[in-house]
């Protein structure tokens, strides 16, 4: 989402800062462009050469060639200025900017790793920073619940004011504190501000998830094991992979991967692929991660069924799996679904355990794509039970394959509606 002027100025380290960026603004700039990932340009200052700028809003992230100490620069300011002015085209990102955001990808990954390697040698050193961590935790949900029972009392139809900068601010403050998931959830609410006539009851669904994850760490040694394991997991601390693999519950089945999604989060590219056992019925979601223009994971394939054991995360729910063995893939037959009330009872049960669950795979039976409300889509099953599809979900290959007829799909479901990924013609599976 394109920052106001108000948040880019609130980056500034002090008010010269301020005023320089606005100056730099209206300088001479060239080769801008700006896409999903960074801001870039070449602003000329009192030299022969022009300073090369680029900006990571999601960090945020800095680059300039400029000498000076500030962070952002005078330059990297007044180039998100113009960004946020509307006055920056998009454009494909050149090669210097993407090698810039891949060198940073690859530092995340190194960082994590050498952080976990140390841990393995110096255990009294890990206790130590996991004692601090929880400390800045604990700070940051304090701080969060304070301030969401300060934003209920006055209410919320003055957030449209700033664009939502008052949560971006604390959703800063919340990664200080070591929780990206309270950061993240903040950044979700600010997101919705002002994008539809009910963005305040989206907004306080947002903040009362918030409030009760906050409430939940403040009596996580009250809680049952698995629960106190997925509140830590929604506040956006890890389990190291060894721990799954020693501890984690192993399920053995023959597993039909329906559907996989791709996204880009925090400038990684993230995948998901979802699984469900043939014999069990359990559902299964496997992550990979890579930084920009680097291969992910390919070994399950959408349409397949493969013999393998997983590991799976700890957690109410445990969806999150590790594969520990796996066999050769062999294309699945057409497979048995769900009707649309199966697959929300499901999704019922599943928010009764893990109540901040953001999405769930459902894998619908003879369903017909027809048009809905307001250039909406829906999938209706034979029973005239339907689910409607999210506002970014494009149907065409799905009604190009259906041309009427019922078909199974299988879809990511939340409350912003279906997300298809894959459906089948006859024995044949087709990614949508």
């Amino acid at each position: 989402m394109r920052w106001t002027a108000d948040q880019v100025l609130a980056l500034a380290p002090d008010a010269a800062s301020v005023s320089a960026g606005r100056k730099q603004a209206e300088a001479r700039w060239t080769d801008e462009g700006g896409s999903d990932a960074a801001v870039w340009g070449y602003c000329q200052g009192s030299g022969s050469r022009p300073y090369q700028v680029a900006v990571d809003p999601s960090g945020p992230a800095y680059k300039c060639t400029c000498p000076s100490r500030k962070f952002p620069c005078k330059h990297a300011l007044g180039l998100l200025l113009r960004w946020s002015a509307g006055r920056v085209p998009d454009a494909d990102a050149p090669g210097w900017v993407e090698a810039w955001l891949q060198e940073r990808a690859a530092r995340s990954i190194e960082r994590a790793d050498k952080a976990e390697r140390t841990e393995v040698r110096d255990p009294a050193a890990a206790e130590r920073r996991a004692a601090q961590r929880e400390q800045r935790v604990s700070a940051g949900v304090a701080e969060l619940t304070g301030w969401l029972s300060d934003q209920l009392a006055r209410g919320l139809a003055g957030l449209d004011r700033d664009g939502g900068l008052e949560l971006f601010t604390v959703a800063a403050r919340m990664v200080d504190a070591q929780a990206p998931g309270l950061a993240s959830g903040l950044r979700r609410a600010a997101s919705l501000i002002g994008r539809s006539t009910d963005w305040p009851d989206r907004v306080l669904d947002e903040f009362a998830q918030l409030y009760l994850l906050a409430r939940a760490h403040a009596g996580l040694a009250d809680l049952p094991g698995p629960l106190a394991e997925t509140v830590r997991s929604r506040l956006g601390y890890t389990v190291e992979k060894e721990r799954v693999r020693a501890d984690g519950e192993r399920v053995a089945d023959t597993w039909l991967v329906t559907g996989a999604v791709d996204d880009i989060n925090e400038r990684l590219t993230s995948r998901r692929v979802w699984l469900r056992g043939l014999g069990t019925g359990r559902r299964a979601l496997v992550l990979s991660f890579a930084p920009p223009g680097r291969p992910l994971d390919s070994s399950l394939v959408p349409g397949t069924q493969v013999a393998a054991e997983l590991a799976f995360h700890p957690g109410a729910l445990s969806l999150r799996a590790l594969v520990i063995e796996q066999g050769e893939p062999v294309v699945a037959k057409h497979p048995s679904g769900e009707t649309v009330g199966d697959a929300l009872t499901s999704w019922s049960a599943a928010l009764a355990v893990d109540p901040w669950l953001e999405r769930w795979p459902v894998l619908l039976r003879d369903v017909v794509p027809a048009a809905g409300d307001s250039d909406s889509w829906l999938l209706r099953d034979e029973a005239g039970d339907a689910l409607p599809l999210r506002r970014t979900a494009e149907p065409w290959r799905l009604l190009a394959v259906s041309a009427g007829r019922p078909v199974t799909v299988s879809a990511e479901w939340s409350t912003a509606g279906l997300r298809p990924m894959s459906c089948w013609d006859g024995n044949r599976p087709v990614p949508v």
